[in-house]
């Protein structure tokens, strides 16, 4: 019995695009699903486990990237849906604070 993958490709919007930190909140969140997760940046492959922090981070992937996800599993579109969502909220960060993180750092009152 095969189970047909619940696919979506988003845009990568984080202007450092996929680094370390927006890698390992991807990796993290993917790891709470039972469903077996894959990225790519083509829908033809190479697919690479979304689980593994080092694979992912390996991807380097800049901003205007799209990534492919695919997944199977009792969970799978949950986990699609969730993923995107946080490729969509810029894997969280918070640009703003770093800009004024930046601006404390120079001396600036704010």
């Amino acid at each position: 019995m095969s189970e047909t993958p619940i696919k979506a490709a988003i845009e990568i919007t984080n202007p450092t695009g996929l680094h370390a930190r927006p890698a390992v909140k991807m990796t993290k969140l993917a790891k709470t699903f039972g469903a077996k997760i894959q990225v790519a940046f083509n829908e033809a492959g190479p697919w690479i486990d979304a689980k593994s922090v080092v694979k992912v981070m390996a991807l380097k992937a800049p901003k205007g990237a799209v990534l492919h996800f695919s997944a199977t599993g009792v969970d799978a579109a949950t986990a699609i849906a969730e993923l995107s969502d946080l490729v969509r909220r810029d894997f969280d960060e918070n640009h703003d604070e770093a800009v004024a993180h930046s601006a404390v750092g120079q001396g600036h009152a704010g």
